[in-house]
C-alpha cells in the first residue's frame, strides 16, 4: 500500500522559511499528482499547492503565490514544498497527498481528489 511521510515542519518566526518534504514508499510518483494541503485548528483542510510528477505542472493557492514553490525529485520519490516569507496565518498541520493524474483530473486543490495521505507535519509561524 502506498505510504507518504512528511517532514520538515517546525517553529519559525514570521518572514522565515521552511522546506517540507513528502517521501513515497512502496510506489513511485510517476503518473501521479502530489498535493500539499493544510488544516488550521477549527478550519477546513485547504489546498496549498500541487504538482504533476509526469509533466511538472504546478498550481498554487492565491494565499501562497509568490512565497511557496513546489518541486519533485523523481529519483528520490520526494516532493518538496519550499515556504518563504512565512506568515502567522500559514500556521497549520501540513499534509501531502497523492493519486493518479487521471483520478485527480483538474481538481488539484480539493482533498476529495486524493486517496493517499501522509500523517501531517506541524508548521507554526510566530509573529
Amino acid at each position: 500500500e502506498a505510504q507518504l511521510v512528511e517532514s520538515g515542519g517546525g517553529l519559525v518566526q514570521a518572514g522565515g522559511s521552511l522546506r517540507l518534504s513528502c517521501t513515497a514508499s512502496e510506489f513511485t510518483f510517476d503518473g501521479y499528482v502530489i498535493g500539499w494541503f493544510r488544516q488550521a485548528p477549527g478550519k477546513e483542510r485547504e489546498g496549498v499547492s500541487s504538482i504533476s510528477a509526469s509533466d511538472g505542472s504546478t498550481h498554487f493557492a492565491d494565499s501562497v503565490k509568490g512565497r511557496f514553490t513546489i518541486s519533485v525529485d523523481n529519483a528520490k520519490n520526494t516532493v518538496y514544498l519550499q515556504m518563504n516569507n512565512l506568515k502567522p496565518e500559514d500556521t497549520a498541520v501540513y499534509y501531502c497527498a497523492t493519486d493518479w493524474v487521471r483520478r485527480v483530473g483538474v481538481q488539484f486543490m480539493y482533498p476529495y481528489s486524493y486517496s493517499y495521505w501522509g500523517q501531517g507535519t506541524q508548521v507554526t509561524v510566530s509573529s
